[in-house]
């Protein structure tokens, strides 16, 4: 196996080169489809990936591991300036790991943010979650709670969706021990962590909790049974392709579940109204684009609070990607402004009595 670092610097030199040259290492040509045109790095990225084995050829350890390999190969550096520790929390199943990153500069008024991994509920973690969560503490200047939450094969659903909302629960009652204000925390996460938080903001409201002071939701996965037109049109990009969701979700689900199950769907409640603010962000070139687009509307018609982008440029996980890909890199920066400013309109709950 190659040396990490030697692979990342040899990724981010071919990256570097003119776009037309890597639109020729890529078999020519410019990627346009529904009207956008793909990123020449992600095109080059996605060209190369093709020749490497399919994650459902591998074991699940196997994929995961390719899965990891690959993040970190695109991911930026962690911001400096950032207190992490790990953070051990009793969960339904046992003790959930997390870990917490703190800002030099953390802003008292901003709450702590809970924040949930992408990876289908089979793979990823804290560690590719990490670059993002200390861009966000940074940018936003508030804590960020990274949770690793159980994975499918080994804990199907709802297991993962358990950990999350436990997790969530005691960030809340907790904040105050990390510089937030006490009794506040907002929620985020990416793809399937969307799902978990999309879902926990229906389940506290079902449970007569209070709201998150934010849902923050990058490319959302909210719909397991979408037929929507971009499950189609970007069914082969990369890096998530409709092949991949449907390997992923198998792994997830048990037989006897329902994937239109609003545990599951989200989307498919049928009231949204009292959800807590809301920030979604998604890529154009993503079969979940439609999914994300649309409960942004369900939202707004709600009369929740909702603040809606979407990057025609850029794929899945985008986030992640801001390493070897400027754009990706810029529109992480606009990302967390978005969070930031989303959570600085949001007022603090009045001090316990």
């Amino acid at each position: 196996m190659a040396d990490p670092v030697v692979q990342k610097f040899a990724l981010k030199a071919l990256t570097s080169l003119p776009a037309p040259l890597l639109r020729a290492f890529s078999g020519g040509g410019v990627v346009y489809r529904g009207g956008r045109t793909l990123d020449p790095i992600l095109q080059f990225l996605a060209y190369a990936a093709a020749a490497k084995p399919a994650p459902w050829t591998l074991t699940v350890e196997e994929a995961r591991r390719a899965a990891a390999e690959a993040f970190a190969a695109v991911a930026p550096r962690p911001k400096p300036g950032i207190h992490a520790q790990s953070v051990r929390i009793d969960g339904p199943a046992g003790v959930i790991a997390t870990r917490l990153y703190r800002p030099e500069v953390q802003d008292a008024g901003m709450p702590l943010l809970v924040y949930l991994h992408l990876g289908g509920g089979v793979w990823g973690g804290s560690e590719t979650a990490e670059p993002f969560c200390t861009r966000l503490a940074t940018g936003a200047g508030c804590p960020v709670l990274s949770v690793d939450y159980r994975l499918a094969p080994e804990h199907r659903f709802p297991a993962g969706l358990e950990d999350a909302l436990a997790a969530f629960r005691w960030a809340r009652e907790n904040a105050a021990r990390f510089g937030a204000p006490a009794g506040h925390a907002a929620i985020g996460g990416e793809s399937m962590g969307a799902n978990f938080a999309t879902v926990i903001c229906q389940m506290l409201k079902a449970a007569g909790e209070p709201q998150p002071a934010l849902q923050f939701l990058a490319y959302p996965m909210v719909d397991l049974v979408s037929e929507t037109p971009s499950m189609s049109l970007y069914a082969d990009a990369y890096p998530l392709s409709r092949r991949l969701i449907e390997w992923l979700v198998g792994f997830y689900l048990k037989a006897e579940d329902d994937p239109g199950d609003v545990r599951l769907s989200p989307l498919r409640q049928t009231d949204l109204s009292g959800l807590a603010p809301a920030v979604i962000v998604t890529a154009g070139f993503d079969p979940l684009l439609d999914q994300g687009e649309a409960y942004a509307r369900r939202l707004i018609e709600a009369k929740v609070p909702t603040v809606y982008r979407t990057y025609d440029n850029l794929a899945h996980a985008f986030l992640g990607f801001g390493g070897v890909v400027p754009a990706a890199d810029a529109a992480a920066d606009e990302v967390v402004e978005l969070v930031r400013d989303a959570l600085a309109s949001t007022p603090a709950p009045p001090p316990p009595i």
